[in-house]
């Protein structure tokens, strides 16, 4: 589906809810550029509202409503920390053969301090080594974009991906088998929620992800609204849930149980 048939099936649902008369609105807006025109309906008919994940914010990056969603920067800087770690436990710093891929989303603007935090923890690695695939978080999307970079510099032969969804990553790491470059590359994830059927596959080089909760992310998004309709409770501006890096070696069922199955 285009942007924009997404865009205008948002703007029929959001009248929708709008004419039902809901009590609250938790949103994760497909396009950022809609935050004015959904805060100022919800305004105007009295309905408070929560941005989820990406949030509701003026072309200045101002918060135009209460958001509940990842502390991205800080997410994306244990994931580089993690990154640098993997780089000198395998002696890679010096090996001309290898290099960074960072998958990027620059024009989704709870993505881009995810990437702010890698490079930060990147920052003493040599920076001519270190590459970005820009996409839309999407795995077809991740794939392309990764594609390009890999054939374009035939030179390295060993990956470190890292990125800012699961989904893209795990483009990246399809794009990397089919290089047949998987056996020495490590590719690592955003979110977690693909760890249990990655980590099962032997042949897939995602082998790693920073998981955050989004059960906690939800849930707290939901019990601020319900506190607000119900008590009068004022909702906080923002609230930023943690994350920890994951490998095969860790317990899926008892680190994310939401995500894994028996």
């Amino acid at each position: 589906m285009g942007k924009q048939p997404l865009q205008g099936l948002y703007m029929d649902l959001l009248d929708t809810v709008i004419a039902d008369k809901v009590d609250g609105v938790l949103v994760c807006t497909p396009d950022q550029n809609l935050s004015q025109m959904t805060v100022d309906k919800l305004t105007e008919a009295g309905i408070p509202v929560i941005a989820v994940d990406d949030a509701l914010e003026d072309e200045d990056g101002n918060l135009l409503a209460p958001w509940v969603g990842i502390d991205g920067y800080n997410i994306g800087l244990a994931m580089g920390e993690w990154g640098v770690n993997y780089i000198e436990e395998n002696g890679l710093a010096e090996d001309e053969e290898f290099g960074v891929l960072l998958m990027t989303a620059d024009t989704v603007s709870s993505c881009v301090p995810r990437t702010e935090g890698e490079l930060e923890a990147l920052k003493d690695f040599d920076q001519n080594r270190i590459f970005r695939a820009d996409c839309d978080t999407t795995a077809e999307q991740g794939n392309t974009a990764a594609n390009a970079v890999i054939t374009g510099h035939p030179e390295i032969k060993k990956w470190l991906v890292m990125g800012v969804s699961d989904e893209s990553s795990q483009g990246a790491a399809r794009a990397i088998e089919a290089a047949g470059l998987g056996a020495d590359s490590m590719v690592a994830g955003l979110g977690g929620y693909l760890c249990p059927d990655e980590f099962a596959n032997e042949s897939s080089c995602f082998r790693a992800a920073a998981y955050f909760s989004a059960r906690d992310v939800g849930g707290t998004a939901a019990q601020q609204l319900v506190d607000c309709i119900t008590n009068g409770t004022e909702i906080p501006e923002t609230y930023a849930v943690p994350a920890i890096i994951v490998t095969p070696e860790d317990d899926l069922a008892e680190v994310m149980p939401e995500y894994v199955t028996e």
